[in-house]
């Protein structure tokens, strides 16, 4: 399945309910609706967003196949302030692509509004818009950190039933130009053919062990060589030479996945060959971090777009020339400090 590289291209194949969807949207982004507080959207408009998504999400593979230009982002966490400072950098839907790595809900104070947002974007822009699953898309999960409670104190239970039946359809990886994975945890030993997350089926829970925890659980580890036990209790943590082999074996050239607090919003690891991003600012209020966007044009130039907790922005520039290695010259990030995670 492969996205239409102009946004132009998906006008005439937008949702049967447009004027819904748009009044929705709307709805979201006022300005008047960008100051924290809980936003009134009605049941039936929340229901009808979950119903048409999950058929688009259904629809379209487990491991998606897209074209650049594309804008990625990580975690955002129920920050939806902070979601619409990304969308007003990168260009609100259809200006611009985007692709979410998962960890919409729980933690921020308007877990709510982030996932009906991406939603509405998702029906509105379903060839151009994508959004995959994080851990935290998982009943068992986000009953504890705070989507239930939420969904329970503004709405009801049925709710949020409804919202994890659509969770379980999100799809599971993307790969950008044949030549960039994307996912939101990491790796997996499980893992010896793209086939397999293609075959992954939908609608399902995540399991406690095998390769889709894997994709949704999994780390990265600077101390370590092959595969470790992973501090959370799920999955596994990787060395840089699980990168090097899992990109040498399917002819890639970048792992981007999100899943962990960076200090900067963006962090390399194996000598630039993967990429965290997360993007959710001075994260619960308790981490002095920065988010970030990664944007990857059509040549597979790769920038970030780096959102700072007092609305400082800057940028820097990583390149995969001709869909090749990443430019080593492109300017590090710090190591991670303290192995922040989440």
């Amino acid at each position: 399945m492969r996205r239409a590289s102009n946004a132009k291209k998906d006008a005439n194949q937008e949702s049967s309910d447009d004027h819904n969807v748009d009044a929705i949207i709307q709805k979201l982004i006022e300005p008047k609706n960008r100051m924290g507080k809980p936003i009134d959207l009605k049941e039936e408009e929340i229901r009808f967003l979950c119903v048409e998504s999950r058929q688009i999400f259904l629809s379209q593979p487990p491991l998606l196949e897209l074209e650049a230009p594309m804008k990625i982002c990580g975690d955002v966490h129920g920050q939806y302030t902070d979601l619409l400072r990304l969308f007003e950098y990168g260009g609100f839907p259809p200006t611009a692509n985007y692709l979410f790595l998962g960890d919409y809900v729980d933690r921020g104070k308007q877990s709510i509004e982030t996932i009906c947002l991406l939603l509405a974007f998702k029906v509105r822009h379903p060839k151009n818009f994508f959004i995959l699953r994080g851990n935290h898309e998982c009943a068992s999960i986000n009953r504890i950190y705070g989507f239930y409670d939420e969904c329970r104190r503004r709405y009801n239970v049925k709710l949020w039933k409804t919202f994890c039946d659509v969770f379980n359809c999100l799809p599971i990886a993307a790969i950008v130009d044949d030549k960039i994975f994307c996912t939101h945890g990491g790796l997996s030993p499980e893992l010896t053919s793209m086939e397999q997350i293609r075959k992954i089926p939908r609608p399902t829970d995540v399991p406690d062990q095998g390769l889709l925890c894997d994709l949704l659980w999994s780390d990265p580890e600077k101390e370590i060589r092959g595969w470790g036990e992973n501090d959370r209790g799920v999955s596994f943590t990787f060395g840089a030479d699980i990168v090097s082999k899992f990109l040498s074996r399917f002819d890639l050239d970048l792992v981007t996945r999100a899943h962990q607090v960076v200090e900067d919003g963006y962090e390399f690891f194996a000598d630039r060959r993967l990429v965290t991003i997360f993007s959710a600012p001075n994260y619960c209020g308790e981490f002095d971090n920065a988010g970030a966007m990664m944007s990857v044009d059509s040549t597979l130039m790769c920038s970030f777009q780096i959102l700072k907790p007092a609305e400082k922005q800057r940028g820097n520039a990583l390149s995969l020339p001709g869909a090749s290695r990443v430019n080593q010259n492109a300017i590090a990030t710090p190591p991670r400090k303290g192995g922040k995670k989440k």
